[in-house]
């Protein structure tokens, strides 16, 4: 239901001040199905936990770490520091790493582009220190790089030592944490899906076969990555994320004790997001009224929503999304267009989720002297007939 009213903007925001507050979706316990000692769910766009399992006792992440060593390298890229096409070259500490790796040569050379795909596909050590000596200078400064933005990001749980999750006494994490960088990750640079949904591809001209480590990429509808990791100590971690009718998910596990249950945790994980709660996108249900303009060089304006608006929902509470708008009945002139001109208010059972403004939709300049003149006198001609 929608209420337009005459009250003033000063109304509108005694309203806000004093609504209700939205009681968001309640984090609920993880299915029992999800055996990983730790688990969490999150929603991608509003960062909201739907669902949680012990999530910030701290684990070692394994390769699980290079979505914080990916992040960095996405930055970089985007803000120009890096470009795709650039060649890095192989140091003898990168080809050193050991575990998952394509076997680079010292001093070879693969542009960002390759070593990117082979750090998400494949998980390649060698590539992902490879990457960080060509941003920072060296894995040291990287990894300094990639605490601080820990801190950045809030991830209160976690001390990164190296940028592939190789075991190191002290390399931490937990789950809610690299929710938070995944999150991070796939919000903001979207482009890294090119890579995180690759099944199977190549490099070196061919030569070299890569098959991704996410095997939900193969079977999950909707999979778009993100990373596996696993050592003897760390045990089976997995960042999971997929996307179904415009929402897109994060389920992490840490410390499975085997490779099939962190892959069927996930999948439990992401299964019950995607039954339960759905991204509606809110519309007014009838057309905005236009508002008088007062001196203006023309009488009305017609208001149109700031942005776009979508909520989380359960999916049982759909049917519960309800609309208010506050309008000034009138406003001078001159106008801006963009100008907040009142507020279209979100409820879900009655309590408010969000507030959108409403704006003119173009500048209407102010009448000048002569024109306010004019105005007068066919006002006076048109009661005379």
């Amino acid at each position: 239901m929608k209420r337009i009213t005459a009250l003033g903007l000063s109304l509108a925001m005694l309203f806000l001040l004093t609504a209700p507050a939205y009681a968001a979706p309640a984090q609920a316990a993880v299915p029992a199905e999800v055996t990983a000692p730790s688990a969490i769910l999150m929603e991608k766009t509003t960062g909201k936990v739907l669902c949680e399992k012990d999530p910030t006792t701290q684990y070692e992440p394994a390769s699980v770490t290079k979505v914080m060593t990916l992040l960095l390298v996405m930055e970089a890229i985007d803000s120009g520091q890096l470009g795709w096409d650039d060649m890095v070259t192989a140091s003898p500490h990168a080809i050193s790493m050991g575990g998952s790796q394509i076997w680079l040569k010292e001093n070879e050379q693969l542009s960002v582009r390759d070593m990117v795909k082979a750090v998400t596909v494949v998980s390649a050590n060698d590539c992902a220190v490879a990457l960080a000596e060509h941003v920072a200078g060296s894995e040291t400064a990287f990894v300094e790089r990639m605490n601080q933005r820990a801190k950045e990001l809030g991830m209160e749980h976690t001390t990164f030592l190296n940028c592939t999750g190789l075991p190191a006494q002290g390399h931490l994490t937990c789950a809610y944490d690299i929710a938070l960088m995944s999150r991070e990750l796939i919000l903001n640079h979207p482009s890294i899906r090119e890579f995180t949904t690759i099944w199977m591809d190549t490099l070196r001209d061919g030569t070299f076969q890569l098959s991704n480590t996410n095997r939900l990429i193969f079977y999950y509808e909707g999979a778009t990555g993100l990373k596996t990791g696993f050592t003897d100590t760390a045990l089976y971690c997995l960042s999971a994320t997929a996307e179904r009718d415009g929402m897109e998910l994060i389920a992490v596990v840490m410390h499975a004790p085997t490779s099939n249950d962190r892959f069927e945790s996930c999948k439990t994980l992401l299964n019950y997001g995607f039954a339960n709660y759905a991204i509606v996108p809110v519309y007014p249900d009838q057309a905005i009224p236009p508002v008088e303009v007062l001196l203006g060089t023309q009488d009305t304006i017609q208001p149109v929503t700031q942005r776009e608006c979508s909520i989380l929902l359960e999916k049982s509470k759909t049917g519960a999304v309800t609309t208010q708008m506050e309008l000034s009945p009138q406003v001078e002139a001159p106008v801006e267009a963009g100008q907040k001109l009142g507020e279209l208010r979100v409820l879900v059972d009655g309590e408010q989720v969000d507030a959108i403004d409403l704006v003119a939709s173009q500048e209407v300049p102010r009448l000048s002297i002569g024109g306010i003149f004019k105005r007068m006198l066919n006002s006076l001609f048109l009661q005379g007939t």
